[in-house]
């Protein structure tokens, strides 16, 4: 039973959670579980005595107080907030274990959380799960010059990994625009993209092994540093894309390739979007393996660039049909829409803002831009997940039978459901907690 002065705290907590003016600033957050129609599952509540067990675990590491705990329940676009009422910061594979083993035991949530940036509401709480935090899993573990194989704990953030394979001649097999702050576990959480995918592929390929806990503290030690084995299973491949749902990542082996010796870019324009798709196919044949990037803009979006960063623009011309026809759809409901991405690897960021939020425009953006996108056979989740905003979408992608497996590795990796829960897969029919 919890004692009456955390009863107190929590009742007190989900009170401000439902009627504050946002846990991060002035503008208002609504709280995630009641924008959306979501109903808490029965997993335990925090008491006294858990928050005890965590600061004899890692003590001067457990942060209780709100305003202290307020910047980790909001996500990085501050549209999504949870109420959770602590966050722990683990240094140690051990110590990520024994959390799980004692939530497990105890049947609490938790939300593993790097460096909270993601965009669809993945990396922050629904209800009141526990944050378990990588920031401070921020060694450098090895790094061999000879193979480029850098091992280090999950927390390291991406762009102080590449300065300091740079000074090695290395460079990281990836780059993306929240390089400063995101970690790597969350980059490979989420199999992240970014500028380098063209080039060096994707992390499926690049990581070599990974450690993981899995949601009853048990540790999974697959942190090879072998470019080849064909030992059984690739387990790794499990944790890669998972969002933090089957298991917590605790360190990664990855392979780095070494740093250009020079690097060249074009900024060219063309009058339409074959003329783009013509520019990349000759691009491509001349370049070959050398390309490392090929980017986009449209005529709207490089007028935002001109009128907010005050830089002229040398574009001009329109972008391929699914920006042209969500321009149509929406009209002036839309403050703009704007097409940009990696196009050498068939990536579309499709950029729709409003002067405030608006439900009937959401409304209006979905599901039509994932019926279009199914349509057209694609995924509509290039880069960052599903979360908990785009999971209940993933059959617009994945077939019934596909979405039936990925639960059922789940329930056997997470029977209780504790990790990451409400995220990445749309609802399983209602099974036990016990």
């Amino acid at each position: 039973m919890a004692s009456p002065a955390l009863w107190r705290r929590g009742a007190a907590w989900l009170r401000g959670c439902r009627g504050s003016r946002g846990c991060a600033g002035a503008r208002e957050v609504v709280p995630t579980c009641e924008r959306y129609a979501v109903r808490r599952l029965p997993f335990g509540r925090l008491v006294d005595g858990d928050v005890a067990f965590f600061e004899r675990l890692m003590p001067g590491r457990v942060v209780t107080g709100q305003e202290e705990v307020k910047p980790f329940n909001v996500d990085w676009l501050r549209s999504v907030r949870g109420c959770s009422q602590l966050v722990l910061k683990p240094k140690t594979t051990a110590e990520v274990s024994q959390v799980l083993r004692y939530c497990y035991e105890r049947n609490l949530a938790v939300n593993p959380q790097g460096g909270n940036t993601g965009l669809v509401g993945g990396s922050v709480p629904v209800f009141d799960e526990i944050i378990l935090s990588t920031a401070l899993m921020n060694q450098i573990i090895s790094f061999d010059k000879v193979s480029g194989i850098l091992v280090c704990q999950a927390g390291c953030v991406l762009e102080r990994l590449n300065e300091y394979l740079e000074e090695q001649g290395f460079i990281m097999p990836l780059d993306l625009g929240a390089k400063g702050s995101c970690h790597i576990a969350g980059n490979v959480a989420t199999n992240a993209g970014g500028l380098r995918l063209l080039r060096y592929g994707s992390l499926r390929g690049t990581v070599l092994g990974l450690e993981v806990v899995l949601a009853d503290g048990s540790a999974l030690d697959c942190l090879t540093s072998l470019r080849k084995d064909n030992t059984g299973y690739d387990l790794k491949q499990l944790f890669i894309g998972s969002e933090g749902t089957l298991g917590v990542i605790t360190a990664v082996s990855i392979l780095c390739p070494q740093k250009p010796k020079a690097v060249n870019v074009a900024f060219l324009g063309c009058q339409s979007f074959a003329k783009v798709l013509e520019t990349f196919t000759t691009c491509r044949a001349m370049l070959g393996e050398i390309l490392s990037a090929y980017e986009f803009m449209d005529e709207k979006c490089m007028e935002l660039v001109e009128r907010h960063l005050k830089l002229s623009s040398p574009v001009a011309g329109k972008l391929y049909d699914l920006v042209t026809d969500m321009r149509a759809r929406l009209g002036h409901s839309a403050k703009s829409v704007v097409g940009y991405g990696h196009l050498g690897d068939g990536n579309l960021h499709l950029n729709i803002t409003a002067e405030s939020y608006s439900h009937s425009l959401l409304d209006a953006i979905e599901p039509f831009v994932y019926e279009w996108t199914a349509r057209c056979s694609g995924s509509i989740s290039a880069e960052h997940g599903l979360g908990f905003k785009k999971k209940q979408f993933i059959q617009y992608s994945k077939p019934h039978k596909a979405v039936v497996l990925m639960q059922q590795f789940k329930a056997m990796l997470d029977p209780k459901g504790i990790l990451n829960p409400y995220k990445t897969l749309p609802s399983a029919p209602e099974r036990s907690m016990s």
